[in-house]
């Protein structure tokens, strides 16, 4: 073993055996690429603030988007999790807006109601 080490001290450290330039090889080698596919905000837009079935399609091109990213093709699955994301946007926010304008709603409603039943005792004479 170390006899193959000196052989190999002794090839480097000698003049160089062709006059032809040295070439490199460069290798690319891509980590982990993390981006984000938006499954989980999807899955809880569907569950959750499903109006209009805009997160069953966010969370439809959120699978999507991961399963580009699974095959390599990293420039798809940014295209399709940029469309969940604004899908999953315009949900979150539509579903924020209608669930808010129903509580008033009802809550304005059952007020109304409350005081129409109040006035008809007071006018008829409760007992």
């Amino acid at each position: 073993m170390l006899k193959e080490e000196h052989k190999v001290v002794v090839l480097g450290s000698g003049a160089p055996q062709s006059a032809a330039p040295a070439t490199t090889t460069v290798i690319n080698i891509r980590g982990d690429t993390v981006m984000p596919d938006h499954v989980v905000w999807s899955l809880f837009n569907t569950v959750f603030m499903n109006w209009c079935c805009l997160g069953f399609v966010a969370f439809s091109y959120s699978v999507k988007a991961r399963d580009r990213k699974m095959a390599g093709d990293l420039t798809g699955a940014q295209s399709f999790a940029s469309t969940a994301r604004c899908l999953n946007i315009w949900a979150l926010v539509l579903g924020l807006l209608l669930t808010v304008t129903f509580v008033i709603l009802v809550s304005t409603g059952s007020l109304v109601i409350f005081e129409t039943v109040s006035e008809m005792v007071k006018h008829y004479g409760g007992s």
